[in-house]
């Protein structure tokens, strides 16, 4: 069987998601990425057959998006090159991870896939949504990466076609421990602003992940630490909280460890504003920005007792059962779903 498997590399979660996947598809037959998208800050030895510079998000210094930046990235020419060129017909099988181009070149060729991921999920009216909805946000959920078939992942399974997030196997076996500081991954802003509100709680020692620093740099009470996988999983393991932004699996994981979670969703990502919807309905404490009163925000969130009891599992061979069951394309295989294969 030969597998498409067409990643969204704007987003660390995309390629982590991908990583973690990757070993179970191979069980099934050749698999070949597509990588789109420029401005995730992990490597990864994923086996990419495409690549694509796609449409990627910048953002500004102080938590939102650089809108002109963004549209600058548009190129209809291109664009239309790669759907054209793109032989998503070669292949059995076609995943698809909020990724625009494969989304588009299915269409034009008339081929299945499957929009799998996080953002599939909000084809569902029953995921959270925030309470004021954004009439452009919800229309890029459910048309950006148009499918077949949708496989969604949330906090919860709010519908038949929704799993609870796949989390990575560092985290499962992990044995959380509490060195005392606080891990925070912010990359909507950048290092000086995070180091004048941090510095203000000289009480608290803080471990920044940076896209801007190439080797760690200590600022009083906050150590800069480079975007690196290992060493933020491992802060991440041992830290007594986490502030992030309201992606989807670092709150995912940072619920499994049962630590103590803020998220300060990236200003103008409505998706985002969904995901704090949900976190919030579970008790974690959503903060809408950074400013003057932070330090008293963040002194009521640490003495709170916001922690939701949760823990996630391996769901990856039910999710890929589930995939291939309902894969929209006669011809599957399902020979290889044997129980036997799927453990690890």
């Amino acid at each position: 069987m030969k597998i498409l498997y067409s990643v969204q590399a704007t987003g660390n979660g995309h390629i982590s998601r991908a990583t973690q996947l990757l070993p179970y598809l191979r069980r099934f037959g050749k698999v070949d990425i597509f990588l789109s998208g420029a401005n995730s800050q992990l490597q990864n030895d994923l086996p990419v057959r495409y690549r694509s510079r796609g449409m990627s998000l910048f953002y500004n210094t102080n938590g939102g998006l650089q809108y002109k930046k963004i549209a600058r990235q548009l190129n209809p020419a291109r664009l239309l090159k790669e759907i054209k060129e793109l032989p998503v017909e070669k292949y059995d099988v076609v995943i698809n991870d909020f990724e625009c181009i494969t989304s588009l070149a299915c269409a034009y060729k008339k081929i299945p896939s499957v929009n799998f991921g996080h953002q599939a999920a909000f084809q569902s009216p029953l995921a959270p949504r925030p309470a004021n909805r954004e009439v452009m946000g919800e229309f890029l959920l459910k048309h950006y990466a148009r499918a077949s078939q949708y496989l969604g992942l949330h906090f919860r399974a709010y519908d038949d076609f929704i799993f609870e997030p796949i989390i990575k196997k560092e985290i499962l076996q992990a044995e959380p421990a509490n060195a005392g500081h606080i891990t925070v991954y912010l990359s909507a802003f950048n290092d000086k602003v995070l180091t004048k509100v941090f510095n203000d709680l000289k009480a608290f020692r803080f471990e920044i992940f940076s896209r801007e620093v190439k080797q760690v740099v200590t600022v009083e009470n906050v150590k800069l630490i480079p975007v690196q996988q290992r060493l933020f999983n491992e802060s991440m393991i041992r830290s007594y909280g986490v502030i992030t932004g309201a992606g989807f699996e670092t709150p995912a994981e940072v619920m499994h460890l049962g630590k103590k979670l803020m998220v300060i969703p990236i200003k103008g990502q409505y998706e985002q504003y969904c995901n704090a919807a949900a976190l919030a309905e579970l008790g974690i404490k959503v903060v809408n920005h950074i400013d003057a009163h932070f330090s008293n925000v963040f002194l009521d969130w640490i003495g709170g007792e916001n922690i939701p009891s949760i823990r996630y599992e391996n769901n990856i061979p039910e999710i890929l059962g589930y995939l291939m069951d309902n894969y929209p394309s006669k011809g599957v295989s399902l020979d290889l779903l044997h129980p036997d294969l799927m453990l690890g």
